[in-house]
């Protein structure tokens, strides 16, 4: 459960499972059960099985996403300036150039409102295939697609958070605002049940976020980052695995599963430009503005990582998955159709992306383990001599 392979493995194994149900005899009974309502209507939680996969699950995967941002941001690779700038110019470049590529590809139409779509990274399945395939690169690469997956779940809390929130309560936000001001508090007295003060903290700024118009998701993040930096690994040690092997699979299973739309020989532009941006747009920026950003770097903040190194990073950050899908189903709720197209589109540039990911990772690692073992045998002849 708490193996990055087996996380990555278990979420595409979910995603296709219910992309095959979703398309077999047995499709519209499934997809009824989907979109059906459980829920108490009384106090507004009347939502389908899908929005509570989306909403609540979710919410769990940004809890831990919002506890490793608090940790990096306090103690780890971006609490200072210096080892922050190639992660911080990396994750802008990972952000701008598949938004741009998206627009450039959208421009007149009217699925503008689709460009977060491709800026975003699926942190578990990008860690995941980087330890099936990465083995002899060096850490750095790993601490690198740490910060920058890191960096752009922020960005894409931040996006969620304006872009796609509808009829503001500001009540409710300043319910949620005082829920978290009390844990901070909790968090510092002795000899309480912190563990149930957290859960019960969750759920009611869960529920304080969700009705006020802002993404559910929100939620877990508020509680990630009011949690003391030092209580974070802990905390992540034990959330994640259930993340890993119950909610991000659990989401991903309800989120790939569409009824495939019948195309009459032609992809809308929102499909040609998910699955252009994700790819092409995550290799181009990221390797070109952390290249640019390690040669600014002092001596001590360079990252040991070579240009090659960097593209397969910036490809296995193209494996948008979960969050992008999150963000298709967020952009054309309305277009059911075209959430279909994203979310294939979504699965084909993830793919690509990892493709070329895990072929550079694994090409590169073996470039590392050649040259230690060379200069192994070089130092070895040098003391013999």
């Amino acid at each position: 459960m708490k193996s990055d392979r087996s996380a990555a493995l278990l979420l595409m194994g979910a995603a296709i499972l219910g992309l095959v149900i979703a398309n077999s005899p047995f499709g519209p009974s499934f997809l009824d059960f989907k979109h059906s309502y459980i829920g108490p209507e009384s106090i507004g939680l009347s939502l389908s099985i899908e929005h509570w996969a989306s909403d609540l699950l979710l919410a769990t995967f940004f809890l831990v996403a919002g506890l490793e941002l608090k940790y990096e941001l306090r103690s780890g690779i971006l609490s200072k300036p210096g080892t922050a700038l190639v992660p911080v110019l990396g994750g802008i470049g990972g952000v701008a150039v598949p938004a741009l590529i998206y627009v450039w590809i959208n421009w007149g139409t009217e699925y503008l409102n689709g460009w977060p779509i491709p800026t975003a990274t699926d942190i578990a399945f990008a860690l995941g295939v980087l330890a099936i395939f990465g083995r002899g690169l060096p850490k750095s690469a790993r601490v690198f697609l740490l910060a920058l997956a890191i960096f752009d779940d922020l960005v894409a809390i931040l996006i969620i958070a304006i872009f796609f929130t509808s009829d503001l309560q500001a009540q409710w936000l300043v319910a949620a605002a005082a829920i978290a001001a009390l844990h901070i508090v909790a968090e510092r007295m002795r000899k309480i049940p912190i563990n149930y003060v957290r859960l019960v903290t969750f759920l009611l700024l869960w529920y304080t976020v969700y009705q006020s118009g802002v993404h559910a998701t929100v939620a877990g993040v508020i509680l990630g980052v009011v949690i003391p930096a030092k209580k974070t690994h802990s905390i992540v040690a034990k959330i994640q695995p259930w993340t890993n092997t119950v909610a991000l699979p659990v989401f991903a299973f309800f989120a790939v599963a569409i009824a495939l739309p019948t195309f009459d020989g032609a992809f809308s532009s929102v499909f040609v430009g998910v699955s252009v941006a994700l790819p092409v747009g995550k290799i181009v920026g990221i390797t070109l503005l952390a290249i640019l950003a390690n040669k600014l770097a002092s001596k001590q903040d360079k990252l040991e990582l070579e240009a090659l190194d960097f593209m397969a990073i910036g490809a296995l950050a193209g494996v948008g998955f979960t969050v992008s899908l999150l963000m298709t189903n967020l952009a054309f709720v309305d277009t059911q159709y075209i959430v279909a197209e994203g979310t294939l589109a979504v699965i084909l540039g993830s793919l690509v992306s990892m493709a070329i990911g895990a072929w550079l990772a694994q090409t590169r690692g073996r470039y590392y383990i050649k040259k230690h073992r060379q200069e192994k045998a070089d130092e070895k002849a040098k003391s013999d001599s």
